[in-house]
């Protein structure tokens, strides 16, 4: 059907007074060529429009058709996504932060904490900032580099956080990663830290897995076709990074295997559930802020249990919504603590966190959090009676998605003297933004 335009319309306009009486012209074949050119410019005018219409029908049918349900799901029409390739984003994150006692920061009661699970300097610093570029490689291959830029030591550094592949064709709901990105253990693990509810990782993530275990290796996932979601995953891994060590086995020093659970309880609740199990082996694994670093060899394993119950009136966040998240975490290790004198380890270490954000209105949100550590055999030293704790409480506001400003409180008390620390930090994010997970 020939849709009617303005560009037609004038056409025609001009073509009936053209059309009229001769009287009006001196020369009736001038008349005759200014007709001939007219038709000709508005059968090509026509063209083209029918060719922008196609498209643009097109390229709405594929939009209804692209879902995009985390920042490592891959879109899956590869053409579109190519159209804007690559999609290039960047995290800017900063934050001024004040400790009491910053002149004695300790590791937790009995837990000997990796690199980057301390607290962090006190006064304006620069946090981690990460720049992510990602695109469709073309109708069976989607790619990912994410590149983290910190401040250490008095110096900058750039970091490899992910730089991995992933197929989008695979039959019966299966997908293949390789190369280095965070596996899907837990409910945080596989989460970039600035989409988290807290300026920081809670205590057990910080403790015994580094904030975030990432490494390099092969990841199959299987998304089941029901109603429930259910997604299950296993991981073979290097075994190059904290909890692991050293790459064992010949550079498959580590394997995971996780399942997720999920779905809706009504209009307004939705949930998901999940658990996981890391096993990874240890060779020469340095640990400590203290003096007296921990150098471990041996074998460790974590079971993880995680579970999120979310809330919005009617499935619509904007105005008000909620969400409860909790996870428990068990690891049992057992090797070698290299010192001076070198000592047999066997400890079995729980730890767990329970949180809850509450946005009561359009871009404002309140949060409260409660985490803690345990260890069997219990440490024998003066002042270190009592189980590790660890007390938060924020308030942020989003000016949109793209940026956000937030303050917190933290209660430590998980080393042998408490410490009080506030933190006002910055998120904002530049280009590209992927879209959270649930």
């Amino acid at each position: 059907m020939l849709k009617v335009t303005p560009v037609t319309a004038m056409g025609a306009v001009v073509l009936w007074v053209l059309s009229a009486p001769a009287v009006h012209a001196e020369n009736t074949e001038d008349v005759q060529q200014l007709k001939t050119q007219l038709l000709a410019l508005k059968k090509e005018y026509e063209q083209r429009i029918r060719l922008l219409e196609s498209r643009l029908d097109e390229l709405e049918q594929r939009q209804q058709t692209m879902v995009t349900e985390s920042p490592d799901t891959p879109v899956q029409t590869s053409e579109a996504a190519n159209a804007f390739n690559p999609a290039i984003g960047l995290i800017m994150n900063g934050r001024y932060q004040a400790i009491s006692n910053p002149e004695s920061p300790g590791d937790p009661i009995g837990f000997a904490l990796p690199a980057e699970g301390g607290v962090g300097d006190s006064g304006l610093t620069l946090d981690e900032s990460e720049l992510s570029i990602s695109a469709n490689i073309d109708d069976r291959f989607y790619g990912k580099f994410t590149a983290s830029f910190v401040s250490e030591d008095g110096g900058d550094g750039v970091e490899i956080e992910e730089a991995y592949i992933q197929t989008l064709q695979l039959p019966a709901g299966l997908s293949l990663k390789a190369g280095r990105f965070l596996p899907g253990i837990g409910y945080l693990n596989s989460a970039h830290t600035h989409t988290d509810d807290f300026a920081d990782r809670p205590l057990p993530y910080r403790a015994m897995l580094n904030t975030a275990y990432k490494d390099d290796g092969l990841e199959l996932r299987w998304l089941a076709p029901t109603d429930l979601f259910m997604e299950t995953g296993v991981s073979l891994l290097n075994g190059g990074h904290y909890p692991a060590a050293g790459r064992g086995h010949n550079g498959l020093g580590a394997w995971a295997a996780f399942l997720h659970l999920g779905g809706d309880i009504d209009d307004s609740n939705s949930w998901t559930a999940g658990i996981s199990y890391l096993s990874a082996v240890s060779r020469e694994r340095v640990a400590g802020l203290s003096d007296t670093a921990e150098i471990f060899s041996g074998d460790s394993t974590l079971w993880i249990l995680d579970g999120v119950w979310k809330w919005a009136p009617y499935g619509n966040p904007y105005e008000r919504n909620f969400k409860l998240q909790g996870e428990y975490l068990h690891r049992d290790e057992q090797g070698t603590v290299l010192t001076s004198d070198p000592s047999r380890r066997d400890v079995r270490q729980d730890g767990w966190y329970l949180q809850a954000a509450y946005q009561f209105m359009p871009r404002w949100r309140v949060g409260l959090r409660v985490s803690g550590l345990s260890t069997d055999p219990r440490p024998s030293l003066p002042g270190q009676e009592g189980h590790p704790r660890h007390y938060s409480a924020m308030l942020d506001w989003s000016n949109s998605e793209f940026s956000r400003l937030r303050l917190q409180f933290n209660q430590d008390q998980s080393q042998a003297e408490d410490q009080q620390q506030w933190i006002l930090q910055y998120i904002v994010a530049l280009g590209a933004h992927g879209a959270h997970q649930f």
